[in-house]
């Protein structure tokens, strides 16, 4: 029940002791609000799984000296979210190749790679080989086709060793592409140790299905591919941003590149080089 008192202002004030400025207060929007507002919500409809710390973040890259919390606050009074997933536990292998036991001392140290796969338009299925730095989180490789093979697999990573030098280690599952004879042969040639993780624990691979996580969920989750030759134009264009202009929460939300372009170079030493010979040529040496 509400009782009204005929009293002033100022013998209101007194007997609560509250200043009289705070009921005379008027709250004052700021001048940027609504395009600061504006700019979350381009933000968000760009990258809809990103929630307030990563759009804060690209908020600066884009110029926006604002305060995480008021990006918070903002976000909150919008109504904005994203939605949670329940992700079962699991318990970690005992593998020493996996990366609780055997993690990354720097760039090149280890690669990852792994096969994830989804449909175009017309239900036939497309095969996405990934090959990333453990280190720095850079997505060296994101090759598209409809079926890949071991043969795939030793061009890929022969480009990529031309162009960035040869890695010590790489990691990656038992799948038939990975065990088979020619790539573990041209791996050996080059100087490259494998990691394979244990059967059936793919959490062995965690920084591989991580980032197959943010692919999926930024990129197969939200495009439709109507022809193989668009999934592999999207594919080079999400690497690239990924790469130089998605913040990295691991890496203090800097982008992978920049990472990578902040650590001093390794010292001078003489680096393996990739076994020569295309992929059908490993194999005949093999076979023999």
């Amino acid at each position: 029940m509400q009782t009204e008192l005929e009293v002033s202002q100022r013998r209101a004030c007194c007997v609560l002791d509250q200043n009289r400025c705070t009921q005379r207060y008027t709250p004052r929007t700021p001048d940027d609000e609504g395009k600061l507002i504006a700019s979350m919500h381009e933000i968000i409809r760009a990258h809809p799984s990103y929630g307030y710390r990563f759009v804060w973040a690209k908020l600066h890259q884009s110029g926006w000296r604002v305060n995480r919390k008021r990006v918070y606050r903002l976000w909150k009074r919008e109504g904005l979210k994203v939605p949670q997933k329940r992700v079962k536990k699991r318990r970690l292998g005992t593998s020493a190749n996996g990366i609780t036991r055997r993690k990354a001392s720097g760039k090149n140290d280890v690669w990852a790679f792994d096969f994830i796969f989804d449909r175009t338009s017309n239900g036939r299925s497309i095969k996405w080989l990934s090959v990333v730095d453990e280190f720095t989180r850079e997505c060296l490789a994101l090759e598209v086709s409809r079926s890949m093979g071991s043969g795939d697999v030793i061009d890929v990573l022969s480009e990529l060793m031309a162009i960035r030098g040869v890695p010590r280690h790489v990691r990656c599952d038992n799948g038939p592409e990975f065990i088979a004879q020619a790539l573990r042969h041209w791996l050996e040639l080059s100087g490259v140790t494998t990691l394979y993780i244990e059967p059936a624990s793919p959490w062995q691979n965690g920084y591989a299905e991580s980032f197959h996580s943010r692919l999926r969920d930024e990129l197969l989750n939200t495009e439709v591919f109507e022809r193989l030759k668009e999934a592999k134009e999207l594919a080079t264009a999400w690497r690239l941003d990924y790469n130089h202009h998605r913040p990295h929460s691991s890496l203090g939300y800097m982008t992978p590149a920049t990472f990578a372009a902040s650590l001093s170079p390794p010292p001078a030493e003489a680096a393996p080089q990739p076994a020569s010979g295309t992929a059908k040529e490993t194999s005949m040496v093999i076979l023999s």
